[in-house]
């Protein structure tokens, strides 16, 4: 399995609860939730850390802030980070109270997050 089902469904549970209306793709071996057609979160498990992560797509406004809590990482999948979107360690998000924070963050961020371009077919 490429990313933790358990966390899956959690953040599915969650989502719901906080009446965000998402759809879901699989992508690069994990699960991306996609709001408005633009990226909201997803998971993954990563080489380095070897375990699941939350990665949440939080804006560069939040950004900072976000990188000074506990259990959290850059976003990095090439060597660079990418501002804006951090990764949430699994003990970041074993409370419910705290995963429905960082949830609520990619929510409050989705409305000015620009949509990736179309592919032409």
């Amino acid at each position: 399995m490429a990313y933790d089902e358990y966390i899956a469904e959690r953040i599915r549970r969650t989502l719901k609860d906080l009446n965000t209306d998402t759809t879901e793709m699989k992508m690069m071996g994990g699960l991306l939730f996609k709001m408005n057609e633009k990226m909201l979160c997803g998971i993954h498990i990563d080489k380095k850390y070897e375990d699941t992560l939350l990665m949440a797509r939080i804006g560069e406004d939040a950004y900072p802030d976000a990188l000074v809590k506990d259990y959290t990482l850059p976003m990095d999948f090439t060597g660079r980070p990418m501002r804006g979107y951090i990764f949430v360690t699994p003990e970041g998000i074993d409370m419910d109270d705290d995963l429905k924070y960082w949830l609520q963050l990619c929510i409050d961020f989705n409305p000015a997050a620009k949509s990736s371009k179309k592919k032409k077919k």
